[in-house]
């Protein structure tokens, strides 16, 4: 990752998008690639598409979603506190003591979620899972009036956080879930714009993957893609307390390479093709079984017009939905190369029919 991939990546997860509130995302995403797309457009859903060589064959459609879990302004009482509803799914213990950045009209208004002091809970209070309906947000007003001055029903607000790096190739931030696919839909697109390419490649930022694969549903439907890569975040299972989840997912790991999913949800055509460019560019990978759908916009792009061949590649995430999701760089940077990789071995030859 060079600095210009860091600056984009640092921008990209820095913007507030909660879905359905996508703008300062699509702004950043559409600044990177306008300097090598042969076109970038919008849609009316909130999605973002470059294109690279638009006549070529077959079709392929780069799908990484551009939005993050939020919350949204419910109510605001007497004394200006705001209840708020969840976009996305939260765990609401995650939530308490969190700095948050309401998306008002005037620009973001800085708050903080607080709760009953521990010294005020009695011990069943204690014992208590955290609920997200005895929370509040305060933006230290004074009333009702004074709030409603600067937010109004429906304002949405995100995690405060920046990306930083750990130690190694490790990065923290928030929002890594899922901009980081977004940001590989951007690389790897521009990683192919300048040497021989085939096929025609859409990269799309999809929005409001969060609460029900709205996007990539009407970005699918339009582009009629042959063939896609859903670019998503996968669990990464290097840290305690996980033992029993590593059976199921294959006891992936940070660092050791992009995970390729294999079942339902994906043409098996596609999962051999990724496979084989990945032994072929000696690039790790880690085996993901899903016997179903993956969570990811892989499912609603698979069902789409009269199907696509479509594939779930994933880079390992640590804490998912939480302000403080931790990658690899190395994981990014062989995601790029494998998807690239991929799409310059597809001719207009290339079938993807399951016989």
């Amino acid at each position: 990752m060079d600095e210009r991939q860091f600056v984009f990546l640092r921008d990209l997860t820095g913007a507030a998008g909660p879905s359905g509130y996508e703008g300062p995302v699509r702004a950043v995403w559409r600044a990177s690639v306008s300097d090598f797309a042969a076109e970038v457009h919008g849609d009316t859903q909130g999605s973002i598409t470059a294109i690279v060589n638009p006549s070529g064959s077959p079709r392929v459609m780069l799908a990484g979603h551009i939005d993050e879990i939020g919350l949204m302004v419910s109510n605001i009482d007497e004394k200006g506190f705001l209840s708020f509803v969840p976009i996305g799914g939260h765990d609401a213990s995650i939530l308490v003591g969190q700095r948050v950045h309401l998306q008002t009209s005037s620009g973001p208004v800085l708050g903080v979620i607080g709760r009953k002091p521990i010294h005020l809970m009695n011990a069943e209070d204690r014992k208590a899972p955290v609920e997200i309906r005895s929370l509040w947000i305060d933006i230290g007003v004074a009333n009702r009036e004074e709030a409603q001055e600067l937010v109004r029903i429906g304002d949405t607000a995100t995690f405060v956080g920046s990306l930083e790096r750990l130690r190694g190739d490790r990065l923290v931030s928030k929002a890594f879930d899922n901009r980081v696919g977004a940001y590989v839909a951007a690389e790897t697109a521009r990683a192919i714009a300048t040497g021989p390419l085939h096929a025609a490649v859409f990269a799309v930022g999809t929005c409001q993957e969060e609460i029900g694969y709205r996007g990539a549903i009407t970005s699918a439907e339009r582009i009629k893609p042959d063939v896609a890569i859903a670019i998503d975040v996968g669990f990464g299972l290097d840290h305690p307390e996980v033992d029993d989840e590593k059976k199921r997912h294959n006891g992936h790991a940070l660092g050791k390479g992009p995970q390729i999913s294999r079942g339902a949800n994906v043409n098996p055509i596609v999962f051999d093709l990724l496979v084989a460019a990945a032994k072929e560019e000696n690039i790790p990978i880690q085996i993901d079984p899903a016997p179903g759908e993956t969570g990811t916009d892989g499912w609603a792009i698979q069902v789409a017009h009269h199907g696509v061949a479509t594939g779930v590649v994933s880079v390992s995430l640590r804490y998912m939905h939480s302000p403080v999701e931790v990658l690899s760089i190395k994981d990014l940077d062989q995601t790029v190369a494998l998807l690239a990789a991929f799409i310059r071995r597809l001719d207009s030859g290339s079938r993807f029919i399951v016989e």
